[in-house]
């Protein structure tokens, strides 16, 4: 082994056996885990407050300070050693000398890297200039049994550091950050909605019907009541029965589950972001989420572009606007515009682009499966795609001038659509076609197909407003504002496979 070699990993096996009889010691003195000290202080607020003043000046002004937190590095030196204290918001020295401590000096000796320790003291200044804790008394408040990740090894695998989130977060600030930044866009888009006068509301999870999305729900059985329960794929039936009640502008950011694949960019649970406003259309929609997504990149990135992945997306707007039509003849020129809407054309189109379309499909979704394939990856700058076709749109309003389209758009930076909406479908008797379609493509074998939700037709036979509709994926917003490449970097705990033999 050369000089600069790493050590090979530790054995854990040992580390954790050496921790235990710690931890064995400690409770025969009675002194394990005690849970009496208050700290008064934490990390980034000391360096902020005390940060720039000098040695002298701290030593002319003693600031006693109590701290605590997991200690992340530990350095005896004979009668004097240093450890940085993490907490939630940083990390902090503390000096500790054994004149002033006396036993407790022995006792910390016996401190291991990631035990949670708590020091009382005075601020100071290190030769070297760093803002430190000279304590006057040390504490051990909890004996951590596992070893951190070593510093040459870490916490490298990626799945690793999805199934213990927890150590993730301990030995890496840029996944604290990202999970901060995830605060703070939800926080944003709440008192975005807040100050438009959108109430915020909550919507059953468990229902007997799923509706508002084209999705394969979970099933459940719940006992008490003897009947099947679906965990929702979209609150968006529930949010509408709120407009027929008289709550003009309605939101709610809650969690989705669809029980499809997963990938960079789907799990099977996400959150999302839903509203509904009575008297007003997918225009008004398509300009509040652009003003949304504005405000949002000024509050997060305090610039109107940012980097993703190496790309560069630029938000200064306007966003750019495209029809399905028009975004398919953009990449096929070589497509007849004026043969879009002829299913017989358009399947012959799909064999040639290597499309294998369900043989019941018609012209709409025919053009869906062209544009998914062939458009959706070169929307790389914000861009709003609409005029959906009616076919893939059961919950939208047909267009007046053209029925064959919706008044319906989705929003897309990177290729991926980060939010859906469109002027509401309020007529009860064509939503009710619309459902007993969509019943018929699931007897034919469609799982994703809407099931028929007839109290959602009644509360439509009493009156909704004319109104638009949108939903906004937070866990993709998330992805691009942290410049994550996987849906799984900005879930806490994302869904994994279970291990064979898993503890």
């Amino acid at each position: 082994m050369t000089q600069r070699d790493p050590p090979g990993p530790p054995d854990d096996n040992a580390l954790i056996a050496e921790r235990r009889a710690k931890l064995a010691r400690l409770r025969e003195s009675g002194a394990a885990f005690p849970n009496d000290f208050r700290r008064d202080a934490l990390a980034a607020d000391l360096h902020a407050t005390w940060g720039g003043k000098t040695d002298e000046w701290l030593t002319a002004n003693p600031v006693r300070v109590r701290v605590a937190g997991r200690m992340m590095f530990k350095r005896l030196m004979g009668k004097a050693s240093f450890a940085k204290l993490q907490d939630s918001s940083g990390q902090i020295q503390a000096y500790l000398q054994a004149d002033a401590l006396g036993s407790a000096y022995e006792e910390f000796k016996g401190f291991d890297v990631g035990d949670i320790v708590a020091a009382q003291g005075v601020l100071m200044r290190t030769r070297a200039g760093e803002l430190s804790v000279r304590a006057e008394s040390v504490r051990l408040l909890v004996k951590a049994l596992r070893p951190l990740p070593d510093k040459w090894h870490g916490l490298a695998d990626t799945e690793t550091r999805y199934r213990q989130r927890y150590v993730d977060l301990i030995v890496n600030g840029e996944a604290r950050q990202v999970f901060e930044t995830r605060t703070r866009v939800v926080r944003f888009l709440r008192n975005f909605l807040d100050a438009l006068g959108f109430l915020e509301v909550e919507t059953p999870m468990m229902q007997p019907i799923p509706g508002g999305a084209v999705a394969r729900p979970f099933v459940t059985h719940h006992n008490a009541l003897g009947q099947d329960m679906y965990l929702r794929i979209a609150p968006e039936l529930y949010l509408k029965r709120l407009l027929v009640g008289g709550f003009e502008r309605v939101y709610e950011i809650n969690r989705n589950f669809r029980n499809e694949g997963l990938s960079t960019q789907h799990n099977p649970e996400f959150t999302m972001l839903e509203l509904y406003q009575a008297y007003a259309d997918c225009l008004d929609f398509m300009g509040l989420v652009e003003r949304m997504v504005q405000g949002l990149v000024d509050a997060i990135v305090g610039a109107r572009s940012l980097g993703y992945q190496g790309r560069r997306i630029d938000f200064a707007g306007p966003f750019a606007r495209r029809s399905v039509e028009e975004a398919i003849i953009e990449r096929n020129p070589e497509l007849d515009r004026a043969q879009l809407r002829d299913a017989p054309y358009l399947r012959s189109a799909c064999a040639r682009l290597g499309i294998e379309p369900g043989k019941d499909e018609g012209a709409g979704a025919l053009q869906m499966a062209i544009f998914e394939k062939t458009s959706e990856q070169g929307l790389l700058q914000p861009t709003f795609i609409h005029s959906y076709p009616t076919e893939v749109s059961p919950l939208s309003r047909r267009r007046d001038s053209d029925p064959f389209v919706t008044d319906r758009f989705e929003f897309f930076i990177d290729g991926r659509e980060l939010a859906n909406g469109f002027s509401e479908l309020n007529d009860p008797e064509e939503q009710a076609e619309r459902f007993l379609e969509q019943v018929r493509r699931r007897s034919a074998g469609d799982e994703e197909a809407m099931y028929f939700d007839a109290d959602y037709i009644r509360a439509l036979e009493y009156g909704m407003p004319p109104a638009a509709g949108l939903g906004v994926g937070i866990d993709r917003l998330v992805m691009l504002l942290t410049d994550s490449p996987s849906i799984r970097d900005v879930l806490l705990f994302p869904q994994l496979k279970n291990l064979p033999a898993e503890e």
